[in-house]
């Protein structure tokens, strides 16, 4: 390996930020090499007029970036982990997670200072089917509308009075010194967080062995344990953003606490189950409690939504 590490990143102002905080980190462990970002537009980011469940998932965000690492013009991708496929094509790993941010949802509005404000009718914006379904559940008398792009088109079309309200992820306002727009945090007893929400993930080409121990030091074990726990449930429910799932993971001293919910996207059926478990177990954590929203009959919603696609 030469002195010179290229990230490949969207272009998003998010995305930057994102690869430029891996930039800065690796420049600060080995100053004798010099970090480069390569930017790069991908599928998920030039498709607005559809709901990421219509136009194959979140995985449209980073194929691009791992044709730049397996032709070599990059080393390495710097992804949120949530926007990562729980299965990667062959030929990628995952390599490190870094230690997650702020995990839970947000309520941005300009009128209203909270969802239980919000009166019959206001219309709601937000991109996922997971957010959809535990606000319809709540709060039947809303309005949820789709709601696509950057952070920064989505807050315009909020400020531009499309919406009354938006959801979004908390880290993604804070990561861009946007927490001034955020009106209230949402509990993860209100909106349960998608698997790896506020963590990050950095992905390499399988043969790129050169790369693991170089990279080792950006891994944050305690949030790489309950990322693999949330994963882990959601891969063993088939977990796509066409289903409504969430799966969150949290640390208590040598344990992992794990949250999981499966909806039906009108929020007329919501199946939750919870466990814990020593960190050491956090894959089989994942699947244990996903065999609990099975029993509760988890995969009869998920099999209904995917005909319905």
């Amino acid at each position: 390996m030469n002195n010179t590490i290229t990230i490949a990143t969207r272009e998003s102002l998010l995305a930057m930020w994102q690869a430029k905080h891996i930039q800065a980190r690796l420049q600060g462990l080995y100053p004798e090499k010099e970090v480069l970002i390569l930017g790069m537009t991908t599928q998920g980011d030039q498709i607005l007029d559809k709901t990421l469940s219509k136009i194959g998932g979140k995985g449209l965000f980073v194929k691009e970036l791992e044709t730049a690492l397996a032709d070599g013009r990059a080393d390495l991708a710097v992804h949120s982990i949530k926007d990562v496929p729980m299965d990667l094509p062959d030929g990628f790993d995952l390599v490190a997670i870094t230690e997650r941010a702020n995990p839970c949802d947000a309520f941005v509005s300009h009128k209203y200072a909270s969802l239980a404000e919000l009166p019959e009718n206001a219309i709601v914006g937000t991109s996922s089917l997971r957010r959809e379904a535990q606000l319809r559940a709540r709060f039947p008398h809303l309005q949820i509308q789709s709601l696509r792009g950057n952070v920064q088109t989505r807050l315009r079309k909020l400020d531009e009075g499309q919406y009354d309200a938006i959801i979004l992820a908390a880290a993604g306002l804070e990561r861009l010194e946007l927490s001034d727009r955020i009106r209230c945090l949402m509990t993860p007893d209100e909106s349960l967080p998608a698997a790896g929400q506020g963590a990050l993930g950095i992905e390499i080409a399988s043969h790129r062995d050169d790369l693991r121990s170089l990279l080792a030091p950006l891994n944050h074990s305690e949030t790489a344990d309950c990322v693999i726990a949330e994963r882990s449930l959601a891969r063993a429910l088939g977990g796509s953003c066409q289903v409504p799932l969430a799966a969150f993971a949290e640390c208590e001293e040598n344990q992992i606490y794990l949250r999981g919910l499966v909806a039906y996207p009108d929020g007329s059926e919501v199946i939750t189950a919870e466990a814990r478990a020593p960190r050491t177990y956090a894959e089989s954590l994942g699947r244990a409690v996903a065999k609990l929203l099975e029993d509760d009959g988890a995969m009869e919603i998920i099999q209904s939504v995917l005909q319905k696609e």
